[in-house]
């Protein structure tokens, strides 16, 4: 991808929604063939106000607690980017995907189960699980200071779960791994860059980071890539003791917002002063193009929200099931063939 000066490049299937410009040529500029439609439920006439409902939950929460929009945020990405936008993450059981180890610590489950029950009230076995959390994402996302961007409907939910298909790459992942990992989605560079702007909110255990802060690369020392007086900042919160597990503080993944829980450039701008939390970050300023990408978000807050918006609207139509496959579970936690209020 090449960023080229005043190049500026009109989004077609968003332009409507949000009007977004974006300043990089060459870059993934549409959504991806699709079979999800747009306002899905009010088109087939089974749910008109089902995006109203959702959002209107959304906001009940979010009243209460800003951090389910970092919550939601990894809970969809941790869906869409292990077997795609199915749902699956939302599965009990004992080997389920959010079982596994990758998936520790997730929440924001409550607010897709609430919004499930007030949705089977109103239009019973209609609204997937798989677009409730779309949805739900966006509008959390959209509170958060986001864009509210477009998120096309339709899918269905899946009807397997398992933790040993949970394959999200580590926070120490090499940038030039990240991609490959991103591109294995049919994602590409900006959408990398982008998405992780994700980290502008948000919390991290202290074990995802004592290796940069203590014994990085097994050398004994601190990762060289951090600003000095950030490596400070960062021992005082997150001890050595980590390491076994004596002490696992969580951390702000983003210092320059905090318990806020609002978007910012700040994510960006501390990468460019070497105070970037994760490893994964900091290797942004490793590639050409993720260097580029890195310092026109810094400076064009606009730039970053309206190219998140278009990346993830992308990435929620990663491997979606659409008509005959999957089904709409009438509770998300469980398959309707296993649920047991359905026997």
């Amino acid at each position: 991808m090449r960023r080229d000066g005043c190049v500026v490049l009109l989004l077609p299937l968003l332009a409507l929604a949000l009007g977004l410009y974006i300043e990089f040529a060459d870059a993934a500029v549409t959504l991806p063939p699709t079979k999800l439609v747009w306002h899905y439920y009010k088109v087939h006439n089974t749910c008109d106000d089902a995006e109203v409902y959702i959002r209107h939950q959304v906001k009940l929460f979010w009243s209460q607690d800003k951090s389910i929009t970092p919550k939601l945020l990894r809970l969809l990405y941790s869906d869409c980017f292990v077997n795609g936008c199915d749902a699956s993450i939302l599965l009990d059981g004992p080997n389920s995907e959010k079982t596994a180890p990758q998936n520790s610590g997730l929440g924001g489950f409550v607010v897709i189960d609430k919004i499930k029950t007030v949705l089977e009230d109103r239009c019973p076995g209609v609204v997937s699980c798989a677009d409730i959390l779309n949805l739900a994402t966006r509008d959390a996302v959209h509170l958060a200071g986001a864009p509210s961007y477009p998120v096309f409907t339709g899918r269905k939910d899946g009807m397997v779960s398992s933790a040993a298909s949970v394959d999200l790459p580590s926070p120490s992942i090499s940038w030039e791994s990240a991609l490959a990992y991103f591109e294995s989605k049919g994602l590409d560079v900006l959408d990398l860059g982008t998405l992780l702007g994700a980290h502008t909110m948000g919390r991290t255990h202290c074990r995802y980071i004592v290796d940069r802060l203590y014994n990085f690369n097994g050398s004994g020392k601190p990762d060289p890539s951090m600003a000095a007086s950030f490596l400070a900042e960062m021992r005082k919160l997150c001890p050595p003791s980590s390491t076994n597990g004596q002490s696992d503080p969580l951390i702000f993944l983003n210092p320059g917002s905090g318990s806020s829980y609002k978007f910012t450039q700040s994510y960006y701008s501390r990468i460019l002063s070497h105070q970037a939390v994760l490893e994964v970050d900091q290797q942004l300023l490793f590639g050409n193009d993720t260097v580029q990408i890195t310092e026109e978000f810094a400076t064009g807050f606009e730039d970053f929200r309206k190219s998140f918006a278009l990346s993830m609207s992308r990435m929620g139509t990663i491997k979606v099931l659409t008509g005959k496959e999957g089904e709409i579970r009438h509770n998300c936690r469980f398959t309707n063939k296993n649920n047991p209020n359905k026997k």
